[in-house]
């Protein structure tokens, strides 16, 4: 009888994040992930989750197959990785050629769960050019995979559209937090119903935002210290996804020992309790203290780059300047900044032509907000 994916522990093992070695930014500390997993593994928790783009020369597969598939039975837990299209191939048959990389560096055998990966508006149409939805699910009939998925990154009309082609999708990865849930750019509520109602169990990514909620505005961490002196701030956000209907398991990407140890200390197998009533209420004004936070009401639809004279990443940079304005993060909003602006036009390029004014349906003062964006990351 197959099993029934949601009885999988809820708490899952990104290895996106991993620690490395001091003054080797590119090489994985095993010795560390092997302590990680072994705290893991006594927990009760099974699922890891790795990519064939994740580290340099596919370092995150080849730790997994260092810390766990060399140490543990194959049967005492469950792999993920990802077949990517668009990032790392220049063909179809490159494309394909992935899945025996990835099962060549982790010495798995087979994947529990093999996902196409991140699927978006402008990527997803690389995976039905390159037949990649009839490769996987090859795999499967083989035997080489158990579950096909995708994890996605776009529109709730997208997803119902690609959930309503693909049926045979097992499982489908969301970008699923209490920040991001009524968020236009991510629309995180929206995406969880549509997988909903294509009764696919939901495995969550980013559920504390990158490591913005391990650290929320002011506001927030009153909240939750007032309600759970003892809980860490970055668990109310992970239990919160946990309590929900429908979910398989949540990623966390740990990068130490500390990170493994408190998110254990409340989502081991044999410990973890959904929210209640109240702790869901608790929730409900952490969200909206954040929502009357200040912030530029993009929604990252892009209606006003494709006319810019100056190629500016009009949506990039409002997102960066929100993680500034509301998670209070400075260098996380640089750093974006600098990322989405190192091939592009800057805030300081506009030059007030107004087309991008005209063109946006949020009738946000664009050059307005570009001046003060200016002034915070120009410097």
């Amino acid at each position: 009888m197959k099993k029934n994916l949601l009885d999988t522990p809820k708490l899952g093992f990104g290895l996106m994040r991993l620690p490395t070695v001091e003054g080797k930014p590119d090489e994985i500390d095993h010795e560390q992930v092997s302590r990680m997993v072994d705290m893991f593994m006594e927990a009760g928790l099974t699922y890891f989750d790795t990519a064939y783009v994740y580290g340099k020369d596919g370092a995150s597969e080849k730790a997994a197959r260092a810390c766990l598939v060399d140490r543990y039975p194959r049967e005492s837990f469950t792999l993920a990785t990802k077949i990517n299209a668009w990032l790392m191939a220049d063909d179809e048959e490159m494309a394909k050629a992935q899945f025996y990389t990835s099962l060549e560096r982790t010495g798995a055998g087979y994947f529990d769960y093999y996902l196409l990966h991140a699927l978006q508006t402008n990527t997803y149409k690389r995976y039905d050019e390159y037949h990649l939805w009839d490769y996987v699910a090859g795999l499967k009939k083989q035997g080489l995979i158990r579950n096909m998925g995708f994890s996605f990154h776009a529109t709730p009309e997208l997803l119902d559209q690609i959930l309503t082609e693909h049926p045979e999708v097992d499982f489908v990865q969301l970008q699923l937090n209490y920040a991001d849930w009524e968020n236009p750019s991510v629309t995180s509520r929206a995406n969880y119903e549509v997988a909903r109602k294509h009764n696919k169990p939901i495995v969550v990514m980013e559920p504390v935002k990158g490591g913005t909620l391990a650290n929320p505005p002011a506001k927030v961490r009153e909240l939750f210290k007032a309600a759970a002196p003892d809980m860490s701030l970055a668990s109310w956000a992970i239990r919160y996804i946990a309590s929900l209907p429908g979910i398989l398991t949540i990623l966390s990407g740990m990068s130490n020992v500390e990170q493994m140890a408190d998110n254990i200390s409340y989502m081991r197998a044999d410990a973890f309790r959904p929210l209640d009533e109240e702790g869901m209420e608790v929730i409900r004004k952490a969200q909206a203290a954040l929502a009357a936070i200040p912030s530029i009401p993009c929604t990252g639809c892009s209606y006003c780059t494709p006319g810019c004279p100056q190629n500016i990443p009009i949506p990039d940079i409002f997102e960066a300047r929100n993680h500034q304005l509301v998670f209070e993060n400075e260098e996380a909003g640089q750093r974006s900044y600098n990322f989405h602006t190192a091939n592009k036009g800057k805030a300081s390029d506009c030059i007030a032509c107004g087309q991008c004014e005209g063109a946006c349906p949020q009738r946000i003062n664009i050059i307005e907000r570009l001046k003060d964006c200016a002034e915070a990351f120009d410097h």
